[in-house]
């Protein structure tokens, strides 16, 4: 008997056979149905689970390692590269696994692979992160190791100005401003590091169009099919596969114990063999390895004592090489640009980098504390860190949104009623003016010394201060012979005429003065005591008068405050 006929007599049975020979071929084709049903599924479930995305196929153990050391090391890979949808909507999606197995199959994958069908970070990322919430400041503690003998370490001190918000509750600022705001930009690169032309929308629709004066690029041209919207991605492009310089990861090594920052020059030691480049992993093992005999053969009476020490630090700096070099798949810490910062890569600076201007010539604002607060270097025996968060007033000359790549050329004598301005523009850490976080890093991928930008900054560039001097006191204090030139040294950088003043308290005029402001008036002639002046001036204010100052202050408003 044929296999049809064995079938069709299987499936269809004589009206007259026994119950159990009727029932059969449904509970066959129910048993069979149930299988391929729980199959499917386990199928689906297994081709979306990490081990399958990370193991399975063999371009994937550079990203699959990145991942397990990541902050979403417990999310799903499917639930960021697929997204959180219907199953309808993440078959379809699925579908693009097609190309990749065909490519994974025939050995056509180019290498260093890179992600060129991300899901929007709406469908991704903000299922879990909503950036409307707004976040408050965040305290960020960076360690660094010199490459001295001690391997010397220091820390920086960053308040994080995460922000978010929105139009509706009013509080839209900080980093994810960006996300809450709507902001286009356009890419000249596939990994978006070149971006000469950037769009910020307003409230009411009308945009202003920011452009890179050294690019050569010409709005005119724009397509708008290639604009961009910025979103989570734009800067957490690396946030769950990230590969760390060699210096980073050392540093975070040595401050988490794994390499005894007590071992003489391991730093300097570590950062050299890991940055060399080597033509296999079996090389750089080696290499690396040798570090152990340079103790040995150079500093035998320390390796006699402390050789575990050593060795442990030997495969900590193996480890290192082995998260973030892949020698199959040409990774390394060059490979993928990371936009968190502005330091080893663009990130920030693709946008912030003070050439991208408008028609009016002012930047994207490139602030030191739009997104972070000032940074602030402590070394290690410094017992306590005076992190600084400035919440007062700006002169005018700050409001510049060219600010920040003329200032070294706009110091004055008025930059002390704020700041404290020891050894400007160096790195001693004795100011907020010698700050080596600022002056002695390298900003590469800032434009402060782009020349079309100091063309214009040229014309920008505030009038040079005149050195000024309180004047001595000979007899009386009145408006005319001290006071009017005490105010203008020490109060009018930010108490002047305008809307910036503070509380609009305009101090720049003796009429001004007796006028006071939003608050009333500030001086009760002849009343020192009662006067809200010097019950301010009694009290830590941005500038305070020194006690022969605030002396004479309190002499001229008991003798009535006379301008002559």
């Amino acid at each position: 008997m044929k296999f049809r006929e064995k079938l069709n007599k299987f499936l269809f049975p004589a009206p007259d056979s026994p119950r159990w020979v009727l029932l059969l071929p449904y509970i066959t084709l129910i048993v069979l149905a149930a299988a391929i049903g729980f199959g499917g599924i386990h199928t689906w479930e297994y081709t979306n689970s990490n081990q399958f995305c990370g193991t399975v196929c063999h371009t994937m153990p550079p990203q699959s390692t990145a991942f397990h050391e990541s902050p979403h090391s417990n999310v799903t890979c499917e639930e960021c590269h697929i997204g959180r949808a219907s199953f309808t909507d993440q078959a379809m999606r699925k579908t693009q696994g097609i190309k990749e197995a065909y490519y994974e199959i025939f050995n056509l994958y180019e290498y260093p692979i890179r992600a060129k069908a991300l899901r929007p970070s709406l469908q991704t990322c903000e299922k879990c992160h909503r950036p409307e919430t707004f976040s408050d400041d965040s305290l960020r503690r960076i360690f660094h190791y010199a490459d001295d003998l001690e391997n010397t370490s220091s820390s920086i001190y960053l308040i994080m100005k995460t922000g978010g918000g929105d139009a509706r509750s009013g509080n839209a600022r900080g980093i994810h401003w960006h996300i809450a705001s709507k902001v286009l930009y356009y890419s000249t690169d596939e990994l978006s590091q070149d971006i000469p032309y950037v769009r910020v929308y307003n409230e009411d629709g009308t945009y202003t169009e920011y452009t890179d004066i050294e690019s050569g690029f010409d709005p005119s041209t724009l397509d708008e099919s290639q604009l961009k919207q910025m979103d989570c991605i734009t800067c957490h492009n690396r946030v769950t596969h990230t590969f760390d310089i060699p210096v980073n990861s050392v540093d975070a090594s040595m401050a988490n114990g794994l390499i005894d920052p007590s071992i003489p020059l391991i730093h300097a030691k570590a950062v050299n063999v890991l940055t060399a480049e080597y033509a296999s992993r079996k090389e750089a093992m080696q290499a690396i390895a040798g570090i152990e005999e340079d103790y040995k053969n150079n500093l035998f009476d320390y390796y006699s004592q402390n050789g575990e020490k050593v060795k442990k630090a030997v495969a900590e700096i193996q480890a290192i090489y082995d998260r973030t070099v892949f020698h199959d798949q040409k990774i390394d810490w060059t490979t993928y640009p990371n936009n968190l910062g502005h330091i080893n890569s663009p990130g920030c600076f693709r946008c912030h980098d003070g050439k991208h201007l408008n028609e009016k010539d002012e930047a994207v604002r490139l602030e030191c504390n739009i997104c972070h607060a000032i940074p602030v270097v402590a070394a290690a025996d410094d017992f306590i860190t005076n992190i600084e968060i400035s919440n007062g007033p700006e002169p005018e000359t700050h409001l510049n949104p060219n600010w920040i790549s003329m200032h070294n050329q706009a110091i004055g004598p008025s930059c002390s009623n704020c700041h404290d301005t020891k050894d400007p523009g160096g790195t001693s850490n004795t100011s907020f003016c010698s700050n080596s976080a600022c002056h002695g890093s390298v900003f590469t991928f800032a434009g402060f010394d782009a020349p079309t930008l100091r063309e214009i900054i040229k014309n920008q560039l505030p009038p040079p201060e005149p050195a000024p001097e309180v004047p001595t006191l000979a007899g009386d204090p009145t408006y005319e012979n001290y006071i009017g030139a005490l105010f203008t040294i020490k109060c009018t950088g930010c108490h002047t005429e305008g809307e910036s003043a503070p509380e609009g308290l305009d101090l720049s005029t003796y009429e001004a003065i007796l006028k006071g402001g939003e608050n009333g008036a500030i001086i009760l002639s002849g009343n020192s005591t009662d006067s809200l002046l010097i019950q301010v001036q009694l009290g830590d204010h941005f500038v305070n008068f020194t006690n022969e100052e605030l002396n004479n202050v309190i002499k001229w408003i008991d003798n009535g405050v006379p301008e002559k």
